[in-house]
């Protein structure tokens, strides 16, 4: 089996118009609802193989902060392509991922993280920000992951 999170980044600062987007920092809030998410994952005994985030700095700082939180013992990895991702790119990363690896987390953006629920499960609702949606994935290969052997197991929000 392959179980997969799909966690949005925290709140963003849209104090800014003018910043390029991805260098678009957490708010307050965002910092601590990241934090806060981590907290549940952790309660959840949550801690993935791998977590793997977008670069902008919206994305890394959430995905760092709940790093620390589940006491994540390895780097994140960051992927480019989960920036502004279309679907299929996302998909396509996630397929890329080594079979040692049994639960994946990636950290990302909307539109595309509620595209990649809907796509595998049907899920129905926008991912709200610092919001976890958990697959799980009967298969033992990650180039094997589809809707047909997708499973929608819980959304853990803050």
């Amino acid at each position: 089996m392959k179980t997969l999170y799909i966690l949005r980044h925290a709140q963003k600062d849209e104090s800014n118009p003018d910043q390029y987007d991805y260098d678009v920092e957490l708010t307050l809030k965002g910092k601590e609802d990241s934090k806060k998410i981590g907290k549940k994952l952790k309660e959840k005994n949550i801690c993935p193989d791998l977590i793997v985030s977008s670069p902008a700095i919206r994305a890394r700082t959430t995905a760092e902060i709940v790093a620390n939180e589940i006491e994540y013992p390895r780097s994140v990895m960051y992927n480019e392509t989960i920036y502004q991702a279309f679907l299929n790119e996302i998909i396509e990363s996630i397929t890329y991922t080594y079979d040692t690896v049994d639960t994946l987390m990636v950290v990302g953006h909307n539109p595309s993280l509620t595209a990649l629920a809907i796509s595998f499960t049907g899920y129905k609702e926008e991912l709200k920000m610092a919001n976890a949606i958990r697959i799980d994935f009967d298969c033992s290969s990650w180039t094997s992951i589809d809707k047909s052997n997708a499973q929608f197991i819980e959304l853990i929000e803050i």
